[in-house]
C-alpha cells in the first residue's frame, strides 16, 4: 500500500472534484460518472488490500543496503505504556520486562549494517519522535481509524471480507492506548517502516494472581490472511519463530499451541488493514515462568530471546552471521560447582544434543530454568550413557566437564 495508496487518493480526488463539472457540462456522461463510482464502490475492496510491502521488496531492500543505500527500517516497539498496563505477577511488570528485551534487540540489530532500528519507548517515556507525532497529530489518527474501519465494515457487510470471530480473546485497550497504537500504525506507512515488532508477556486470569497460572510458552500473533501486510509477516514471523521454537516452549494455551496465530483485531499488527509493513506481535511467554521470575537468569534469557529474534529477521534475508552458535548461552565453559547460568548453558548444550527435555516430556514441563531439576538430572544422564560416562551421576563431575567443554567451550579441554 505504501506505493499504491497516494495513486488512489489523488484519483479519486479528481473523480470527486471533477464530477460536478463534467456532468454540467456533458449531461449524457451522467451515465458514465455513476458507472465509474458503482465500479469503485463495488472493488475498492481489491484496492484496500493492495499488498503492502511484498517479500521480494523487502529482500531488494536488504541486498541494497549492502551497497550503501537505504537501510531495512525496524520498528521495536514493546508494549504497553511506559507507566502502567501489562501484566503483573508478585515484582515483575510486563511494561519494563519487554524493554529490557527491545534494548537488547536493538542492539544485536545496530551492529549489523543491514538495519536501522527506532524503538518507540524506554521505561519512562515514549520515543521523542512518536511523543511529537501523537500530539500533533492527534486528530488525523482518530480519523484515520474511523475511515479504515468503516471501510472494513463495508466490505465485511458486503461480503468482500470474511470476519473472523473465534480467535483468542484479547483484552480490550482504553482509547487513548487504542488511538496511539493506531498512531504508530499510521507513523509506520509514512516512515518507511519495513518491519515491525512487538513486544509482550502473555499471561492468564485466575483467582489468584501471586501463584503462577497452567500455561507456558511463546506465540507470535501475525495479521489474517486477508490483510495487505499477512502474506510477509507470515515468512517473517516463520523465520523468527522457527529459531524462537529451538530453544523455547511453544505455548499451550488453546488456540496459541500452533505457535504462529492469525489474528483480525489485534491493532498492534494492523487491526482494519491499517499496516502496511510486515508487522508481528511476539508473546515470549508467560510472565509467571520460573525463567522469568528468577532474577540471576532472567537478563540472561531475555538477551537471547532477543538474539533468536535477530537470527530469525537474518533467515528471512538470507543473511549470515559469524556466531560460533545460534545461542547466547554458549560457548560456555563449565568449572567448579554449578551455579544458576552453568545450568542453564548445561540445559542449552542437552538441547542441542537432543536430550532435553527428555523423552516423555515437553519444553513447557521442561524450560531453561538454570535450576538443576528432574528435567536436567534425567537427560544429564542420558548425556553421560552417550559419552560413556561413569560414576557421576546425578552430577556434573570432572568428566561430564571435560566433555561438555571439549564441545561446548570457546577453549576445549581434550577429554579423559
Amino acid at each position: 500500500m505504501r506505493h499504491y495508496k497516494p495513486f488512489f487518493i489523488a484519483f479519486f480526488a479528481i473523480v470527486i472534484i471533477g464530477t460536478p463539472w463534467i456532468v454540467t457540462s456533458y449531461p449524457q456522461a451522467t451515465r458514465f460518472v455513476d458507472n465509474i463510482f458503482s465500479y469503485v464502490g463495488n472493488n475498492f475492496g481489491a484496492i484496500f488490500f493492495v499488498e503492502g510491502i511484498t517479500i521480494d521488496e523487502l529482500h531488494d531492500k536488504y541486498d541494497s543496503s549492502e551497497r550503501g543505500q537505504d537501510k531495512v527500517r525496524i520498528l521495536i516497539v514493546p508494549g504497553h505504556e511506559p507507566d502502567y498496563g501489562g501484566a503483573e505477577f508478585v515484582n515483575l511488570y510486563e511494561r519494563n520486562m519487554v524493554v529490557d528485551v527491545a534494548q537488547y534487540m536493538k542492539d544485536f540489530f545496530e551492529k549489523d549494517d543491514h538495519y536501522e532500528v527506532v524503538v518507540a519507548r524506554d521505561k519512562s517515556a515514549w520515543n521523542a519522535d512518536f511523543e511529537k507525532y501523537f500530539a500533533e497529530h492527534w486528530d488525523e489518527i482518530v480519523s484515520f481509524i474511523q475511515q479504515n474501519k468503516a471501510e472494513m465494515l463495508r466490505l465485511v457487510n458486503n461480503g468482500s471480507v470474511t470476519q473472523v470471530t473465534d480467535g483468542v480473546i484479547h483484552n480490550t485497550a482504553p482509547q487513548n492506548v487504542a488511538i496511539r497504537l493506531y498512531g504508530m500504525n499510521k507513523w509506520a506507512n509514512e516512515n518507511d517502516i519495513d518491519i515491525a515488532i512487538h513486544i509482550h508477556f502473555n499471561d492468564y486470569p485466575r483467582r489468584d494472581n501471586t501463584i503462577p497460572g497452567e500455561y507456558s510458552g511463546l506465540s507470535i500473533y501475525v495479521p489474517e490472511g486477508q490483510y495487505s501486510n499477512s502474506t510477509s509477516t507470515r515468512a517473517v514471523a516463520q523465520a523468527v519463530f522457527n529459531r524462537l521454537a529451538k530453544y523455547n516452549a511453544i505455548s499451550d494455551f488453546p488456540k496459541e499451541n500452533e505457535g504462529i496465530v492469525e489474528e483480525q483485531e489485534l491493532i498492534a499488527i494492523g487491526s482494519y488493514n491499517t499496516l502496511d509493513a510486515p508487522s508481528m506481535l511476539i508473546e515470549y511467554g508467560y510472565i509467571y515462568e520460573p525463567q522469568f521470575v528468577d532474577s540471576e537468569v532472567r537478563q540472561s534469557v531475555f538477551r537471547d530471546l532477543a538474539f533468536q529474534t535477530y537470527l530469525g529477521v537474518e533467515d528471512f534475508f538470507g543473511g549470515q552471521t559469524s556466531m560460533a552458535y545460534d545461542t547466547l548461552m554458549l560457548p560456555h565453559k563449565w568449572q567448579g560447582d554449578l551455579d544458576k547460568d552453568d545450568t542453564l548453558s548445561l540445559q542449552t548444550a542437552l538441547i542441542i544434543e537432543g536430550l532435553y527435555p527428555p523423552l516423555g516430556r515437553t519444553k513447557n514441563d521442561c524450560p531453561r530454568t538454570g535450576k538443576f531439576g528432574p528435567c536436567t538430572k534425567k537427560s544429564l544422564g542420558l548425556f553421560q550413557d552417550k559419552y560413556g560416562i561413569t560414576g557421576e551421576t546425578d552430577m556434573v563431575g570432572v568428566k561430564t566437564k571435560n566433555i561438555l567443554n571439549y564441545r561446548y567451550s570457546e577453549a576445549p579441554l581434550s577429554p579423559q
